[in-house]
């Protein structure tokens, strides 16, 4: 599933196509995509026929396109979810679900924006009154590279948590936009194992845990995201390679670069967790508190 470096992507490439130019017509092709607008798809696409993109902002995963300042199309990308700018005209991709015909202020044609969703796990849906944030999200945290994250904020709440810190990661209520590969990422980059818990660390090592998923997330970016088949594109239609500077996710098997120890894959809610049992050692296993003696 694209995690935030890639949806950023993504949304850097909205705003260099989209804002500005009014959404002349909508095209609903397949009514999943837009399950979670419960009006149903011709009020979908008549909410939006005629509105200005004012600008293109993200929360975590999630992407808004600010509509007139006012209302919002808000979507989650999913597993397999696209956006991509094609000319008008330009034949169909064979899971396309959505199309956005784009026009100027004048009405002149300025190409279409289509969602193509293979899985269909992704949605779009109008948020009323969103422009700013949408009701929607405004439940899921900030995530590092907001300029307003509160990274003391941050640090308490982590040293207050009982489970692992790669769990605390990934909790969108406390951080968003963090999955399972940069999670990885940064905890090996780090040398902390994921089942640490936060209530064990340092301040001085969440900070640093916080600094990592920066950096990791940073270098991504600077990639194009991480692309591991033909699923996660930018809006040209191009494939990030991050995946090729992974350290730890993927790599089972495979040597540590610090320390030539092979990565380790365990199970993790569904998923896996990659890292190096080296350096990053295994928390000890709590010791069983005593039953008490009953008495007779």
């Amino acid at each position: 599933m694209p995690e935030l470096p890639e949806v950023e992507v993504v949304r850097r490439g909205l705003a260099q196509h989209v804002v500005g130019r009014h959404l002349g017509g909508v095209e609903v092709l397949h009514p999943r995509p837009v399950r979670r607008h419960l009006a149903g798809p011709a009020d979908f696409a008549d909410s939006l026929t005629g509105r200005r993109v004012s600008a293109v902002r993200r929360r975590g995963k999630y992407l808004w396109l600010p509509l007139d300042d006012t209302d919002a199309l808000l979507g989650h990308l999913g597993m397999s979810g696209q956006f991509l700018v094609q000319p008008t005209g330009a034949p169909d991709e064979r899971h396309l679900r959505v199309r956005f015909h784009l026009v100027e202020d004048d009405g002149t044609p300025a190409g279409e924006l289509r969602f193509v969703d293979q899985r269909m796990f992704g949605g779009l849906m109008v948020s009323a009154g969103g422009a700013v944030v949408p009701a929607e999200i405004a439940h899921i945290a900030l995530d590092p590279l907001d300029d307003a994250f509160d990274d003391e904020a941050f640090v308490r709440r982590v040293r207050a948590k009982a489970s692992g810190v790669k769990r605390v990661l990934l909790d969108q209520t406390v951080v968003s936009g963090v999955g399972n590969i940069y999670a990885d990422e940064a905890l090996w980059r780090a040398g902390l194992h994921g089942d640490r818990r936060g209530e064990t660390l340092t301040g001085r090592q969440v900070r640093d845990v916080l600094a990592r998923v920066r950096e990791v997330m940073g270098a991504a970016l600077a990639q194009g995201g991480t692309s591991f088949d033909a699923l996660y594109v930018n809006v040209n239609g191009e494939s990030g390679y991050f995946d090729r500077s992974l350290e730890a996710y993927g790599q089972e098997g495979r040597p540590c670069s610090r320390c030539q120890t092979p990565i380790r894959r365990v199970p993790f809610a569904n998923r896996s967790s990659y890292f190096c049992p080296r350096c990053q050692p295994a928390p000890r296993a709590r010791a069983a508190r005593p039953r008490a003696t009953p008495r007779h």
